[in-house]
């Protein structure tokens, strides 16, 4: 997978893309190309690198060479102001000095394995599934060493790339910004296509053009934040949802975040990703490293759906933990929709024997089960038992869910302190903020200092000892505010720069993540922060599954979940049935919508079960049999976009899942307002069918080819219309259906 010519063409490639890099003749590096697979010989790539010319306007790199200059050169890890007026990558002071910087080639290395390591999130692959290159460059002039590093896998196309700097002389520097990476590209010809919104409309899809100048999108809340994923494609501007060049850029990190791209005078564009700068400095003592989180640069030449699914396959072999690639994730009920904090243990035990008999498998506790906590004003960060809704313990709690035959699972929100807490008292240091002035407050909690490792420390006793008590095997672990008024009383005392909090405060919530999984390897923690407030790689590589958003809206959760299967699997979107009409909405949708949404994901219900009627039971009994039957299409299958609310019809929306083995289709269809003056007979184009074979389509005495379902088109249910009583199968507003296309066992034609 990897080439190397003459010590200075560096050629990553497998049977999808190839990546390719080359010695600048000032000795950095720069880029070439990125894209589909190129078969090419040493003479074509000498050709292709030669720099006999420059723009007009420029400046000269150095008296050497007057047809050399930065500003027009396609550049691997770019550094401002050494002829390159954009944006760079990495910039180093020391005593309030800019250095600029000049890291030239030194050598390589190659390794065939990249280990899965708890310590920080980071993309793994097994021996010989992946190559990692390790360029070293040097700037002996401020005695700085760094590594670039590329892993580019067996089989996708991804590209992942992050940097080590290393401090090699006798005082200390300043890392002022140090990104992930990006890419470079030759023209400007892209839209830029960003998951934004806010709490409850996370991820919603907007699309805006590159033109010169800046385009981005960023976090500087302590997390990745509703408002903004830390994703973003650049997709062709003449491209589809299913066709044209896009490349994707994700960011295995849950911190503040930068990620733009800068389009110059000629049209090229630079995309780079990474840690914001902006409140952030890192010490570098001498012989100390510092290296970034890193960067996933995958690309398609089908569209967004192409590149939807290469980012997902990405993220279920090399980032999701992989014991919970294949394996079934629990149907939850979880109490929060149907209790909020007012319970007793009766109460719950009479819910969660209706969730056995409807056939759940978990019974998750949320929020309220602690301390004093009958609001959300009190007593987190003391986490132990309250003993007047738990008179008997929490053990013996979890013992009769045990009994009832379920799983029990456990709601914390460890990195957060109520005013009134135990915790507080004792440790007013603890919190985020500078001492003795006014503080923010936002969900009548604070932020406890997860980059002091003491507080890390404590909590994790606090769950340890729950969870030994409880034997629970699930945990969903929120996070309700985001980081004001940011300082650190610890890394004030130990000398450390403030403006290192950010970064170490989420290598503390890695470590507590951590620490859990290794003492409790067979713990499934659902990550949450708000819902969708912390939906990103870094959380995806401790939490299997992730709580979506708080908007458990069906139809708002359509446009949610179409945005987040952009750039994640189904099976880490956690995805709920609840009651209506809607607590975040107020909205009546019906069930069977709640469940066909829902179905596209890992699967859960929050509702009071004890006053829902014997029908509602029934049907939900039948949702939960119909899902497990369909789970191993949500864990291993494909996702296929085919029709979204934003490509000119804003009414109806239509996905599938594909089996890995494609024996079978699930598609999912969905109409928001009814449509009277809609079609007689609507047909939708199932391009990936096989079109060699036949399909059985579900609840219909029909067998078709799929080369017909590929050109014709699959019939989509008859909606109602007035005439049509007798045959309609969808009618009123909020319809959904989803047909199940079979293979049949003999399918060649």
């Amino acid at each position: 997978m990897l080439k190397i010519y003459d010590n200075r063409i560096f050629h990553l490639a497998n049977d999808a893309v190839s990546y390719i890099l080359y010695l600048l003749p000032n000795g950095q590096l720069g880029h070439l190309y990125y894209g589909p697979r190129l078969d090419v010989d040493e003479a074509t790539l000498t050709e292709y690198t030669k720099l006999e010319s420059k723009s007009g306007g420029t400046v000269h790199f150095s008296a050497d060479n007057t047809l050399f200059t930065l500003a027009d050169q396609l550049q691997e890890y770019p550094v401002y102001g050494t002829s390159d007026f954009r944006q760079g990558a990495v910039a180093v002071s020391q005593n309030a000095t800019p250095l600029y910087l000049n890291f030239t080639y030194q050598g390589y290395s190659v390794a065939h394995e990249k280990k899965r390591d708890l310590c920080f999130p980071r993309s793994f692959a097994e021996a010989g599934a992946v190559d990692v290159l390790t360029i070293d460059l040097a700037d002996a002039a401020h005695d700085l060493k760094l590594q670039q590093h590329y892993a580019i896998f067996a089989q996708g196309g991804a590209v992942v790339r992050w940097q080590t700097l290393t401090n090699t002389g006798t005082a200390p520097v300043t890392i002022d910004r140090m990104l992930s990476g990006g890419l470079d590209l030759p023209t400007a010809d892209y839209q830029f296509v960003q998951l934004s919104g806010n709490w409850v409309r996370e991820r919603h899809v907007k699309v805006r053009p590159l033109a010169q100048g800046t385009t981005s999108i960023e976090s500087q809340r302590g997390a990745s934040s509703h408002q903004q994923n830390p994703y973003v494609a650049l997709q062709a501007k003449d491209g589809t949802l299913r066709s044209g060049d896009a490349y994707g850029f994700n960011l295995i990190y849950s911190g503040n975040f930068l990620a733009q791209a800068e389009v110059n005078e000629w049209d090229q564009t630079r995309f780079m990703i990474g840690i914001h700068p902006d409140q952030f400095a890192w010490q570098l003592d001498p012989s100390a490293s510092f290296s970034t989180p890193e960067a996933v640069l995958t690309y398609s030449s089908a569209g967004l759906n192409g590149l939807s699914q290469e980012n997902s396959a990405f993220a279920r072999d090399h980032v999701m933990a992989p014991k919970w690639r294949d394996q079934p994730r629990p149907v939850v009920l979880n109490s929060w929709e149907a209790a909020y904090f007012d319970f007793d243990t009766d109460m719950l035990l009479k819910l969660a024997a209706a969730g056995k008999k409807v056939g759940v498998d978990t019974f998750v506790l949320d929020d309220g089960w602690f301390g004093q906590r009958d609001s959300d004003r009190s007593s987190l960060g003391d986490w132990q038992a309250n003993k007047r809704k738990f008179p008997h313990g929490l053990a013996q709690f979890a013992q009769s869910i045990r009994d009832l035959g379920l799983d029990f699972g456990l709601w914390f929100e460890p990195e957060m302190v109520s005013p009134d807490a135990k915790l507080l008292a004792a440790h007013p240091d603890w919190v985020v903020a500078p001492p003795d002035e006014r503080r923010a407050i936002a969900r009548n909690q604070y932020v406890l200092d997860f980059a002091n490792p003491t507080v890390v420390d404590n909590l994790f006793d606090q769950m340890k000892q729950v969870i030994d008590t409880t034997k629970l095997t699930y945990i969903k672990w929120d996070m309700n505010r985001n980081i004001t008024e940011a300082f650190s009383q610890y890394l004030a005392k130990t000398g450390r720069p403030q403006g290192e909090f950010f970064h170490r405060y989420i290598c503390g919530v890695y470590d507590l993540y951590a620490r859990l999984l290794k003492a409790y390897p067979d713990l499934l923690i659902e990550g949450c922060a708000g819902g969708g407030g912390r939906f990103d790689l870094g959380i995806m590589f401790y939490s299997p599954m992730i709580w979506v958003s708080d908007d458990t809206d069906a139809l708002e959760r359509l446009k949610i979940q179409t945005g987040t299967a952009l750039a994640y699997p189904l099976s880490a979107m956690s995805n709920h049935v609840t009651a209506v009409p809607n607590d975040q909405l107020n909205r009546t949708t019906p069930l069977a919508t709640r469940f066909n949404v829902a179905l596209f994901g890992s699967l859960g219900y929050e509702l009071d079960l004890t006053k829902e009627s014997p029908a509602v039971l029934a049907a939900i009994t039948e949702q939960i049999k119909t899902y497990k039957k369909l789970q191993p299409l949500v864990l291993t299958g494909r996702f296929e976009l085919l029709r979204t609310l934003d490509e000119g019809d804003h009414n109806t929306l239509a996905w599938a899942m594909v089996a890995a083995d494609d024996s079978q289709i699930v598609l999912g269809f969905y109409r928001v307002l009814a449509d009277p003056d809609g079609d007689a007979v609507d047909r939708l184009a199932i391009p990936f069918a096989d079109p060699h074979a036949r399909y059985a389509i579900s609840g219909r005495d029909a067998v078709v080819t799929g080369s017909a379902l590929k050109h014709l088109g699959l019939r989509l249910p008859y909606e109602f219309n007035g005439p049509n009583e007798a045959v309609a199968e969808l009618k009123g507003d909020f319809q959904s259906k989803v047909l199940i296309l079979t293979k049949e066992a003999n399918d060649a034609l």
